[in-house]
């Protein structure tokens, strides 16, 4: 279960940066910096970046259960 969700936040988090790369080239039409926060943060594909690193951390420090097996 915690490799599947470790994956799917992983592969959100890919979808989304390349988005947010891809809508970097609104700095060509004359977007400025607080204005291309702006649109990025109204976009839903570009909030799967914080959905994503949240599964993601919430994967890693997850307490799993204990089997007790010490190796």
């Amino acid at each position: 279960m915690r490799v599947f969700l470790f994956l799917l936040g992983f592969g959100l988090m890919v979808v989304g940066s390349t988005y947010i790369i891809t809508y970097l080239n609104l700095f060509s039409f004359g977007y400025t910096f607080k204005e291309f926060i702006f649109f990025i943060f109204k976009r839903y594909e570009c909030l799967y970046v914080l959905i994503g690193l949240s599964l993601v951390t919430i994967t890693i420090y997850w307490k799993g259960e204990s089997n007790g097996l010490y190796l």
